[in-house]
Parts: C-alpha cells; structure tokens; sequence
C-alpha cells in the first residue's frame, strides 16, 4: 500500500504545531490561514521538493529513503520517540492486512516474579495498554483489574474514563496523556490490531480529553519517571516508576512502583499492603460500606465491576 494513511497525518501534525520561530525562518508579511509551518517550509528544511513533501503527508505510494526520513524529522523537530514513531508508521503499514495476533499469555515465571516483588506495586501491561497480571498491592494502590470485565481491564481506559484514576493521580493530566501518546505508539506499531480501535472508538466518544490528545498525534514511550498520588486510605504518595520492557516478549512491560527507602510514601505503601492483608481488607471494607460504613474506609482495589 506504500505508506498509510496515518503517517501523513502524523506528518501535517508536527508540522502544525511548529512555528517559524521554532524553526528560525522569517515569519513573512501577513497572517497565516493555518497553524504551524506551511508544506513548501518545511520542504526547504529538508532539502526537498515541495511536491514530494506534499505526496509524502497525501500518503502517496512512494519509497523515501532513511536519509530523507531523517532529514524530514530533523525539519519537524521530531524528538527519538517521535522519530521512531514515525518510521513505525512507515514501516508497519505494509502488514496492516496481515492478521492480528490473538491471545496474550503471561509466562509462569513471571507471576512468580510479580510474587516475588510483593512489597511494591508490580503490573505486567501488553498490547494496548492491557492489564494481563499484577501483585496484590497494585490493585490495592490502582484499581482491583481482576474483577473487571475482561474488555475493561485496561489501563489507558482506566485512566481515562474512572473517576477514581481522576481523583487518584494529582497530575492526572500528565499521566492520562502520556497514557494516550503510549496508546498511539502501540498502534503504529501493530496498525492492524481490532481491539485497538474499539478502544480508540470507545475513548474518542466517551473523553473530550482523549479526543483532543489523539487528534494531536501525541506520542509517548514507556520510561522511568514519578508519579504522585492522592490515595483515599493513605493518603499521598510519590512514587518512582520504572517500565521495563521484557526481552522474551517484546509486547509486554513490567511496570513497578517503588518508593525511597525511609521515606513517607514506603510507610504508606507498608501500611497499605498491611490493610490489604489484615481483617480490614478490600471485602471488609465493601461490607463496611454496605453496612453503612463511610466511603473514606475503602481502597482502590475494593471496586467491584457492575
């Protein structure tokens, strides 16, 4: 097919939102009628023609060597995930009519692992963002993903569509839209994959928020950062996550959150993990609330699916 159409929008993305500041060329007399550099711009950069920029975010069926690519992510400003991003577009789009690989299974040794590390928060993540497995102190900290149904245990659509990730994260904006750029990673890299647009679909009708970051073309890798948490038992954390990609299976990450040894967020997360396995567990807590108990008494992973 050449490539997608997809890549040529990911293409006229980064260059609206590209100013001639940015890109150190005279502005020019008058207003501009659209956002960001124009075609011909942008050509220039990288030393092409313009009519081979323009047949390039048309999509047209042409080969672009990876020297013009590199010299066109150079003319965009594309950083490492962009550029990667955008040679998965590329590369990818000849196997969209191939069919979609079914079935996604965690390895024994890793549950054994999850195990393992049970005092911190552990989750094994696949395609799409899926949650395929996870230790008792993630779902205590995050949600209770087991007992979802299994077309919404997914992450990406926890974050966006759950109230309680909204209350949950303090940069709940940060941590939903890298969760999109994620999503939109994972579809250059598997164009073909059906779920994956179900997913876009169901988040595109149900989130202004996703709409508005996925018309972006934002994209975001996995990698090791902070996030900060307002927990409503033990209140607020900042943890370290680490993504770790697994070499055995390419399309499956092991996410860990951790915190600094002696600090306020390891007493939290030790207190959280006691609450978990004492009588004043997630199902104590559900049969509090349905005694009359206060909502404050319950954890993430006491949520029980309708």
């Amino acid at each position: 097919m050449g490539q997608s159409a997809e890549f040529g929008k990911f293409l006229k993305a980064m260059r609206s939102r590209m100013t001639p500041e940015q890109a150190g060329i005279s502005a020019g007399a008058g207003a501009r009628r659209v956002p960001g550099l124009r075609r011909e711009e942008i050509a220039r950069l990288a030393d092409v023609s313009t009519d081979y920029y323009t047949r390039l975010e048309q999509g047209r069926n042409i080969h672009p060597s990876r020297s013009v690519l590199d010299s066109v992510a150079r003319a965009l400003n594309l950083d490492p995930g962009e550029h990667a991003h955008m040679m998965d577009l590329l590369e990818n789009c000849a196997m969209s009519q191939r069919p979609p690989v079914s079935g996604q299974r965690v390895r024994p040794a890793l549950h054994q692992l999850l195990d393992a590390v049970g005092n911190v928060p552990a989750l094994i993540l696949g395609r799409r963002a899926d949650v395929l497995a996870g230790n008792r102190l993630a779902f205590l900290l995050l949600a209770d993903f087991p007992t979802m149904p299994a077309t919404e245990r997914n992450l990406t659509r926890w974050i966006m569509l759950d109230p309680l990730a909204q209350s949950l994260f303090r940069d709940w904006k940060t941590v939903a839209s890298n969760a999109v750029g994620s999503l939109r990673v994972d579809i250059g890299r598997h164009p073909n994959d059906a779920q994956a647009s179900l997913l876009v679909g169901e988040l595109a009708v149900s989130s202004e928020h996703f709409r508005k970051w996925w018309a972006g073309h934002r994209v975001a890798k996995a990698s090791a950062g902070t996030v900060r948490l307002h927990h409503p038992v033990v209140g607020d954390l900042e943890l370290n996550v680490e993504d770790l990609v697994l070499p055995d299976d390419p399309d499956q990450m092991l996410r860990v959150y951790s915190a600094p040894p002696g600090s306020s967020s390891a007493d939290s997360l030790a207190l959280l993990g006691s609450f978990g396995a004492g009588t004043g567990t997630p199902e104590a807590a559900q049969a509090s609330e349905e005694r009359g108990g206060s909502d404050a008494t319950r954890t993430p992973g006491s949520r029980t699916s309708p």
